[in-house]
């Protein structure tokens, strides 16, 4: 038997061995009910390739046959999706441009360039078929659209503006009245400062904190920026040079803790109250891993000793026994008509027997306990504290996100998340599900229930709210708040009332594989008068790779899963989660533009496989004995403990053995809203592929993929959306009137954090960011503050 030269050989094994795979793992796929394609393409393959070996023409046409077969069902499967015809595609083409090539050729004798002009045409043909393929996997995604340039209250050129809460205002809006940078000039932004924090999780430290992220938002009072750090640190820093003015570092140990995160500090001004405090008349209040709250001089950085006890409270109070991860303090406390008002973060699905969700009010100046929500006690809240001894209610659902407030409806408003654990719920109390998963309205002096929202009945999938409402109010005086949720859905509502300015609807949703016994609510809430930011229920023609390998590994974990689409029930069966727990949008939440009345919104797609697992089956027997992890890697799965239960809660990110999404992109969009009319207005593809490629490699092509994103954006009354957030570590600015990004500048570390803005003393405006890193997006660590500014003029 004559046997074609090594090339061709090669290339015959090559397309054999996959040919086999094809057809063996797309066999699976058929008789799970998928696409026969791969089998029928499988045998082509082997067919073509063992022909290529034995050096025969019929290896080309075979192979040939199979190329334009696979063109004809991806375009079928696709249409014209650019990222789908890619998966398809682009590889089947490399392979057939390989058989184009004389060198590769079966059927003649090697040579090392192509003779006359039907070889070099075929060639050519063929190189310009995988060059058109790949580049459109290039091309930008995006829908057009346009905002009204509204009529903006004028601001005086270099006036001094400050930040002075977490979110802006205490609304929560996230809007600057800063308007020197605009559109027109901000590509000549420049670096105008970083400043070192000295936090940087070492490598001895991340082996055993679980999660370490810098997610920071710092403060601006007068010309003082304050912020915090993963470790608990607080710090000052010259608003115009980044010079740290002090540092205060409580010195705790983490060891244990396992989850290091800062969001921000809040500011109260003690000079007004009344009594005026005597010292520390300007004051900071720091959240703290370790569950306390701290109250500082913002002048000094020094304890306020008069502040609780030695300048502290301690969250764990009347919380009962627990390890010490069990609770932490995360985000910045609320400050209302005289009230500091705080949750705190519970550790998600450990035990039925968690520390309480309890809200609780203090006095900024002596830290005395004015008011407690305990819902297994009472809807509404309690005067003082609980006698010595008590314990607030065990496992109720808990606020671990920033919180607003409204001085003068007197009101304070908190989303919620689930009785513990998320996974598994028949033991949950009737006042669990009462406010679970639910905009919550209380009163600031009292703690009285004004009103409760639920947005997710019953939730059986840690869809919790991760931060609370941005309040404004509509151009007819209408108070409003927006509600963003990890399902998608954008809930506007009366902030007096409670009740929908957008209609709400109940629909019904799948019961079908949820646990032996337990409830799964029939119908959810859904927002159907705002725009939709909920992904569409998956299809096998929506499952993606980045090879047709790696893709068909996933259409076959898709075929074996439930999948009806969000809501479907976690159950001992495996099911997509699509979106899952970091949700549509997470802690990052909306920015409001106040004037124009748009907001803006990042979200991300990432689905998740889920699935309870019986813990006496060897597997969970297993699993348990592992610690609750299933192994390293990104795509292992993460085994709950969840005591107190029948089952371990299973969950891991739905990626293919190359590390990349099952789904098609765009994994990430910054989306406009008009509030007035509430619909869409533009959106764009968010973060690109250049940190976060196939099998985890970095420095990649920074393909607009979309990437994970958490933090949120700002928006400034120069006409400007500021955000990073993406994985791909960078600052952004788009205009607000048409989505353009008109300027982007590469940061050290990941800047998982909501920027902020201001006018500092010296008359330029500012746009600070934290870039820090992310454990759990797998983003650089740093310890940079960074601040940008416009160009000193001379």
């Amino acid at each position: 038997m004559h046997v074609a030269p090594w090339p061709a050989r090669l290339l015959g094994l090559l397309v054999a061995l996959l040919g086999v795979f094809f057809a063996i793992e797309g066999g699976e796929l058929a008789l799970l009910g998928g696409s026969v394609y791969y089998v029928i393409a499988g045998i082509g393959m082997v067919a073509a390739g063992i022909e290529t070996i034995r050096d025969r023409r019929h290896g080309v046409w075979i192979y040939g046959a199979v190329w334009l077969f696979t063109l004809i069902w991806s375009i079928a499967e696709s249409g014209s999706d650019v990222w789908k015809l890619e998966a398809r595609l682009f590889a089947p083409s490399v392979l057939m441009l390989l058989y184009l090539i004389p060198w590769f050729r079966p059927g003649r004798t090697a040579r090392t360039t192509p003779r006359g002009p039907r070889d070099r045409a075929v060639y050519a043909g063929g190189a310009a078929l995988v060059v058109v393929a790949g580049s459109a996997a290039m091309l930008a995604l995006h829908t057009p659209g346009a905002i009204a340039q509204g009529p903006i209250p004028p601001i005086a050129a270099g006036q001094p503006t400050d930040w002075p809460a977490y979110g802006n205002t205490s609304a929560g809006d996230r809007y600057a009245l800063v308007n020197q940078i605009t559109p027109a000039n901000v590509g000549q932004l420049t670096l105008a400062w970083v400043a070192h924090t000295g936090d940087k999780a070492d490598s001895a430290e991340q082996k055993h904190v679980r999660e370490y992220h810098s997610e920071a938002t710092p403060l601006k009072i007068g010309d003082t920026l304050y912020t915090c750090t993963p470790h608990s640190t607080a710090l000052a820093l010259d608003a115009t040079t980044g010079r740290v003015k002090w540092k205060f570092d409580p010195h705790f140990d983490p060891t244990g803790n396992g989850y290091l995160v800062c969001r921000g500090l809040s500011y109260y001004d003690a000079s007004t109250a009344t009594p005026a405090a005597t010292a520390c008349k300007h004051r900071l209040f720091l959240p703290t891993f370790n569950a306390e709250l701290i109250a500082l001089d913002a002048d000094t950085g020094k304890v306020c000793a008069g502040f609780g006890t030695n300048g502290a409270i301690s969250l764990r109070d009347h919380a009962g026994a627990s390890p010490p991860a069990y609770q932490i303090e995360t985000s910045p406390p609320a400050i209302v008509n005289g009230n500091v008002i705080v949750a705190s973060r519970i550790i998600d699905n450990e035990s039925v027997d968690e520390p309480s969700g309890v809200v609780r009010a203090y006095s900024p100046i002596d830290g005395h306990q004015i008011w407690f929500w305990d819902i297994g006690r009472s809807p509404d809240g309690i005067a003082g504290t609980l006698p010595a001894g008590q314990v607030y209610t065990r496992g109720t659902p808990n606020s671990w996100g920033a919180i607003t407030g409204d001085a003068k409806l007197n009101m304070v408003y908190f989303g919620t998340g689930n009785a513990t654990p998320d996974y598994y719920n028949a033991q949950r109390r009737p006042f669990d599900n009462r406010f679970g998963s639910s905009i919550v309205a209380l009163d600031a002096s009292t703690g009285k229930l004004r009103w409760s929202f639920q947005t997710v009945h019953h939730d059986m999938w840690d869809f919790d709210l991760p931060i609370a409402p941005s309040l404004f109010d509509m151009p007819d005086g209408t108070p409003a708040l927006i509600q963003t949720t990890k399902t998608g859905q954008l809930f506007m509502l009366n902030r007096v009332t409670g009740k929908p300015i957008a209609p709400v609807q109940e629909r019904a949703v799948s019961t079908r594989g949820g646990p032996p016994g337990e409830f799964v609510s029939p119908t959810q809430p859904f927002s159907v008068g705002m725009p939709s930011l909920t992904p569409a229920k998956l299809t096998p023609q929506d499952i993606w790779g980045a090879t047709p390998i790696d893709m068909l590994v996933c259409r076959v974990e898709f075929a074996k899963a439930r999948n009806d689409g969000i809501f479907t029930p976690t159950g001992p069966t495996p099911a997509i989660g699509n979106p899952a727990f970091d949700g549509v949008t997470d802690w990052g939440g909306a920015a409001i533009d106040t004037d124009r009345h748009v907001m803006t919104i990042n979200t991300m797609q990432m689905p998740f496989y889920t699935q309870l697992i019986d813990k006496k089956t060897a597997w969970g027997k297993k699993l348990a004995a592992q610690g609750t992890t299933g192994g390293e890697n990104a795509a292992a799965l993460q085994a709950y403990a969840q005591r107190g239960t029948p089952y371990l809660g299973g969950v891991r990110a739905w990626l293919s053995p190359f590390m990349t999404p099952c789904v098609a992109p765009p994994w990430g969009k910054l989306v406009a809203i008009d509030l007035k009319t509430r619909k869409i207005l533009w959106q764009k593809v968010f973060g690109t592929a250049r940190d976060t490629n196939v099998f985890g490699l970095k420095y990649n092509l920074p393909l607009k993929t979309g990437t994970p994103n958490l933090g949120g954006s700002i928006i400034t009354a120069g006409g400007l959306v500021f955000v990073g957030a993406t994985t791909d570590q960078y600052l952004r600015a788009y205009d607000i009137a048409s989505g353009q990004e008109l300027w982007k500048a590469r940061l050290p570390a990941g800047a998982q954090a909501t920027p902020m803005s201001y006018t500092a003393s010296d008359g330029r405006q500012y746009v600070v960011i934290t870039a820090g890193g992310h454990g759990a997006l797998g983003t650089r660590y740093g310890d940079e503050t960074i601040a940008f500014a416009l160009p000193k003029r001379s």
